[in-house]
């Protein structure tokens, strides 16, 4: 799909806020309220657009253990890490989960409700698979800077 300069416009602001009306959209990006939305439509269709979620703020909402873990594997070959994948993606508490070049083969994003919960969640990677050489916790003291979209400007300039 091309992405005109419309398109990214209705991109951007979506990844802004996702609960602008088709009307405020429309409007922003000098379209009818029915061709913007037909625009929207294809985006969504072509899986540009992902799921449209809320965000909670855990600071606010209750208290929790934020935690980056970063994995590093004995067993490299493809199977080890589908094996690895499938049972860590099992534990809810785990939010992203990323494979990585470098020293680590994998970045984890847990938050779990407290320093019990988050010492089982360790545990229960530590026994996915007995291949798991490294497994390295880092308790996430502050949030600086939190995603809040990407930079589609810089992007997806032509």
């Amino acid at each position: 799909m091309r992405l005109d300069k419309i398109n990214r416009n209705i991109l951007s602001l979506l990844q802004s806020d996702a609960r602008i009306s088709n009307q405020e959209l429309a409007k922003q990006v000098n379209l009818s309220p029915s061709s913007c939305l037909n625009r929207v439509r294809k985006l969504e269709e072509a899986e540009l657009i992902g799921p449209y979620i809320g965000i909670v703020n855990l600071e606010k909402a209750c208290r929790s253990v934020m935690a980056i873990i970063t994995v590093k594997l004995q067993d490299q070959s493809t199977e080890g890490f589908q094996n690895f994948l499938r049972c860590a993606k099992a534990i809810p508490e785990l939010v992203e989960c990323y494979t990585v070049s470098g020293g680590f083969d994998m970045f984890l994003r847990v938050a779990a409700a407290d320093m019990v919960r988050f010492n089982q969640i360790v545990d229960e990677l530590l026994d996915i698979i007995p291949g798991m050489v490294n497994l390295s916790s880092h308790i996430v003291l502050s949030t600086d800077k939190s995603f809040r979209g990407f930079a589609l400007n810089s992007l997806l300039e032509e």
